[in-house]
């Protein structure tokens, strides 16, 4: 073959391998962008899907309450994150771009109630208004300074609980035993002390709940009031603690400061004269003990009470009585873990509620000589 025409076909060749390799590369690229589509598509198709469901509610047939705290101050970001951390939505960054998107904001700080079965709007809503959506049912206010026979009279009024049903419930020592073991920061042996005239006094704490139940079980009622002095006296651990005592003993010197005060400053001057007499050695001489023990309210305590045998007379035993005599408010609480620091011993009310406080006991008779009529 000439040299000419070996060019030729050397060209000819060459120009048909280009073709097949361009032919290849057309394939590859064609491959290429078809997988490049359908990884495109399918995850399209998938976070669709995704999003959609994460709109969704957790659960719609699941409406027990999840009690959430939102904070002052909370970002939209926090706020979600609260949200996706308590199960009650499935992604918080879809929550936020939910709520960017509507223009959502200006949420409240507060404690709120939320279920599983909530719609983000719902949700939206309940944050926006500072209350939740589904309305209770019933809503029971239980004030400071109740007993359990007390408490149980409110709730027989109010919510159709038979008196003598929640007092066998509260007084089940089995249904304690489960409540020890449920609440172990907060109930502890010492209620079923065979002395307590009823275990859980003074753990039913002074609040306002809302149930949302047509038929409440009692269970329920004991164990909402529970989860409510579970998550106030669970902020005081490690300064009940500091003190040196446990927390049956802070809720029974609580309870004895809340039947004795009437405002904040009462409670923290009350508390001091309780250590400094604990402290001196003295016996507590409160009458709201000796009233416990009889078991019925007076108007005034006479002599004859004060001889009431009883672990709860405070006139008659040392120290702090066997258990709590009644519900208290957080403030006594307070005070009781962070008293004033005064020398006072003594103390005494007038008609009108005034407290006069002494440091000796000439004092306090000079003081009685004077108010007490």
């Amino acid at each position: 073959m000439s040299k000419k025409n070996k060019n030729k076909s050397t060209f000819r060749d060459n120009l048909i391998a280009r073709g097949h390799e361009a032919r290849t590369v057309r394939k590859i690229v064609l491959i290429m962008i078809s997988v490049i589509v359908l990884i495109l598509l399918i995850g399209g198709i998938s976070g669709y899907m995704y999003i959609k469901s994460a709109l969704e509610p957790v659960n719609p047939d699941n409406e027990k309450d999840i009690h959430v705290e939102i904070p002052m101050g909370a970002s939209s970001s926090t706020i979600a994150k609260l949200l996706e951390d308590h199960n009650i939505i499935k992604d918080s960054r879809v929550f936020r771009i939910y709520t960017k998107i509507k223009n959502e904001s200006d949420f409240q700080a507060g404690e709120y109630d939320f279920t599983q079965a909530m719609t983000f709007d719902e949700i939206i809503e309940s944050l926006k208004t500072g209350r939740v959506i589904k309305e209770a049912i019933y809503r029971v206010t239980i004030p400071e300074g109740l007993s359990i026979p007390e408490i149980a009279k409110i709730f027989e009024k109010e919510v159709g609980i038979k008196q003598d049903k929640f007092l066998k419930k509260v007084n089940d020592v089995s249904y304690v035993e489960s409540l020890i073991d449920a609440y172990p920061t907060l109930l502890s042996g010492d209620i079923l002390h065979p002395d307590i005239r009823n275990p859980l006094e003074g753990y039913l704490f002074a609040a306002t709940y809302d149930f949302y139940e047509e038929d409440i079980p009692v269970e329920t009622v004991i164990e909402v009031m529970l989860d409510k002095s579970n998550e106030v006296l669970g902020k005081y651990l490690d300064d009940i603690s500091a003190k040196d005592m446990t927390v049956h003993e802070m809720t029974t010197m609580a309870s004895m400061i809340e039947k004795e005060a009437k405002n904040k400053a009462q409670r923290r001057s009350i508390s001091s004269v309780f250590y400094n007499r604990l402290k001196a050695g003295m016996k507590l001489q409160t009458d709201p003990t000796v009233l416990y023990a009889l078991g019925k309210h007076k108007k005034k305590v006479l002599l004859k009470d004060l001889e009431v045998k009883s672990p709860y007379n405070t006139y008659q035993i040392d120290g702090i009585p066997v258990g709590p005599i009644s519900n208290f408010s957080e403030d006594s609480l307070k005070a009781a873990i962070n008293p004033d620091d005064t020398e006072f011993l003594y103390f005494l009310h007038d008609a009108e509620g005034k407290i006069y406080y002494a440091k000796t006991h000439d004092e306090h008779v000079k003081l009685k000589n004077e108010h007490i009529k």
